[in-house]
């Protein structure tokens, strides 16, 4: 797994301004407020404010989503502080109370592992030089001594390990307890042995066909394997049928969203306008989500353009004239494919084992589940679900379309 790269400290080695904020409240929700303001980074205080362990966790994890940068203050130059918060994640720290050169070296050992650090790590591997390297045939007869030593002290020896073999090992040498494993571990090695790999900033780069069937995915991280592929890409479903050698009868355009400021509760309920072609509700945070149709021409930006976002603050404003007074947080365009009749096609392509489900447009996401259900049963099975039948490719050869554009406006 590729490392996330600090933005932070590459725009300032490269001499980059950056402008951020402050953040004393210890709150999760302010932080992600204040994350999607446009600021390059915020600063989570430990040393001056309430914040706890935990309380950063949450505050990070809502930064995440947003393209800033959370610097952590640690209330202390301590080793074990330093090393809690790397563990949780922080990868910018602002250490207090460094006021010699000795004092600057012991900060930055804390954060490096042995040897150019102190940062915890198998410790007994990386003093004999071999960090990491937790099976290594050299390490393992030194365990097993100290085990039968530490028993001849009387004392309790014991030992962590994830490897069943090696713990009825150390077992046998005389360890009186030992852990077999660790929750994350455990947790990590089930969703595994579900068989679902989840590969991050990973782009497919084409597939490999062979006498009309598929055989598996090219990716820029190498190829994998498989007898059965699915399609699921949304605005990018015409872009991979052409690596796969067909043509969809599908055009991609951007479709925006707006967040306001968060108030207080207003709206129970979703409010879609076919008059004025606009639709708004209310998030559990206050903030209002606001949205229209797609724009009005085909392209792969993900901003869209000004015109549409006018025109749908507009139509809000004649609907609710009070909400003039908001301001907007946030403003995205996603990717939308979108079929001549406004249907989806969910089902077989003209390769072989390569099936595809795309062409949703602006409703997409109220459809996943029951989509996500009949597209794994056409997978599964080689031939569509009842309920996906007439929605495949096969319908704009033989014409029989699904005439669903009236259906298909803003309350999609």
């Amino acid at each position: 797994m590729d490392l996330p790269q600090n933005a932070f400290k590459r725009a300032i080695g490269a001499g980059r301004t950056q402008i951020g904020l402050w953040s004393s409240l210890s709150s999760s929700y302010t932080v992600e407020v204040i994350a999607g303001a446009g600021f390059d980074w915020i600063l989570l205080d430990s040393e001056h404010s309430p914040n706890d362990l935990e309380s950063v966790l949450g505050q990070l994890q809502a930064a995440a989503a947003y393209p800033t940068t959370p610097i952590v203050r640690v209330p202390w130059n301590d080793m074990v502080m330093i090393k809690r918060h790397l563990d949780i994640g922080a990868q910018s720290l602002l250490v207090p109370y460094v006021s010699t050169a000795e004092e600057a070296r012991s900060a930055v050992s804390y954060t490096r592992y042995p040897p150019a650090g102190v940062r915890g790590v198998a410790d007994l591997h990386a003093s004999l030089g071999y960090p990491g390297e937790t099976a290594n045939p050299k390490v393992k007869p030194l365990i097993d001594d100290a085990i039968r030593r530490i028993r001849r002290a009387g004392k309790a020896p014991g030992i962590l390990t994830g490897v069943e073999a090696d713990a009825r090992h150390w077992l046998e040498c005389g360890a009186l307890f030992v852990a077999i494993g660790a929750d994350v571990g455990l947790l990590a090695r089930g969703a595994d042995a579900l068989g679902v790999d989840i590969i991050q900033e990973c782009p497919v780069t084409g597939f490999r066909i062979a006498d009309g069937r598929v055989q598996g995915v090219e990716t820029a991280k190498g190829f994998i394997k498989a007898g059965k592929v699915g399609l699921a890409v949304a605005g990018h479903a015409g872009v991979m049928a052409g690596l796969a050698g067909f043509r969809l009868p599908v055009t991609s355009q951007p479709l925006q969203a707006l967040v306001s400021e968060p108030i207080k509760p207003v709206l129970d309920t979703v409010i879609m306008s076919g008059a004025v072609h606009a639709y708004v509700s209310q998030s559990d945070k206050g903030e209002l989500v606001i949205g229209a149709g797609a724009d009005r021409y085909i392209g792969y930006g993900q901003r869209g353009s000004f015109q549409v976002s006018e025109d749908t603050l507009g139509a809000i404003c004649e609907l609710f004239p009070s909400f003039r007074r908001l301001r907007m947080m946030r403003q995205w365009g996603g990717i939308v494919d979108i079929c001549p009749d406004a249907s989806p096609i969910i089902g077989k392509t003209p390769v072989e084992g390569l099936y595809i489900n795309c062409g949703w447009g602006t409703g997409g996401f109220k459809a996943t589940p029951g989509s996500g259900w009949v597209f794994a049963q056409t997978i599964a099975n080689e031939r569509p679900h009842a309920l996906n039948a007439a929605f495949s490719l096969d319908r704009f050869r033989t014409g029989y379309l699904i005439d669903e554009h009236g259906a298909a406006g803003v309350a999609h």
